[in-house]
């Protein structure tokens, strides 16, 4: 396959995190990013695990890459990413298996996201360990704060608390962490379906918002 220079580490962080955004500007993964993100906990432990999974697949693709024949590399990739995919499954349920409960099917529909594919095929597999490295924490770090951000705004307008269920991630140290900003529900709407769309419309407004402005 051929090779590109590596771009340089600030404009990998650029890419993933804010101008080519995974959930903002390619609008991927955007199942699970709508389905879990009823609290922003939830939407951090799904993060974590979607950065775990494209992190650790990148490295793998980008050491193969020039051992893959060019006619089977997607069916390879996806067979790391879901080997990957397993692996943090399998270790949610058996330490975490609170949040495993809370994030239900949309863990194991983590090889279902584009996003982790399209970085293994148009970056790790053209790219040195480092860079793709880089670009798989990158990608998973900026679609892991658009989960926390969609999540918080739904949690907090919906149910007027943030970081409820933190002890489902960090454990009994974190049961009391749950912010109760008001009591009772708030703005049901936030955390049914209809509130995740609305609320991706508002943080893609901002963002274009904030990019006009510049």
């Amino acid at each position: 396959m051929s090779a590109n220079p590596p771009p340089s580490s600030k404009a990998i962080w650029y890419e993933g995190l804010w101008k080519n955004n995974a959930a903002l500007v390619q609008l991927l993964g955007l199942c699970p990013l709508l389905a879990v993100t009823t609290t922003a906990m939830a939407g951090l432990g799904l993060g974590i695990a979607t950065l775990l999974v494209v992190t650790a697949s990148s490295i793998v693709v980008s050491l193969i890459r020039n051992w893959v024949p060019q006619d089977v590399r997607i069916p390879v990739f996806i067979l790391i990413i879901a080997s990957f995919v397993t692996i943090v499954e399998l270790l949610v349920a058996a330490w975490l298996h609170d949040l495993y409960r809370t994030l239900g099917l949309f863990l194991p529909l983590i090889v279902t996201n584009c996003a982790i594919l399209a970085r293994a095929e148009a970056f790790a597999s053209r790219q040195p360990v480092a860079p793709a490295a880089l670009d798989g924490l990158a990608t998973g770090a900026g679609f892991a704060a658009v989960l926390v951000v969609l999540g918080a705004m739904r949690e907090l307008l919906g149910r007027g608390t943030l970081l409820d269920g933190a002890d489902q991630l960090f454990g009994d140290i974190a049961a009391n962490w749950t912010i109760e900003l008001v009591d009772g529900d708030l703005f049901l709407l936030a955390i049914l379906p209809p509130g995740a769309f609305i609320g991706l419309a508002v943080l893609l407004a901002l963002k274009n918002r904030i990019e006009d402005r510049s």
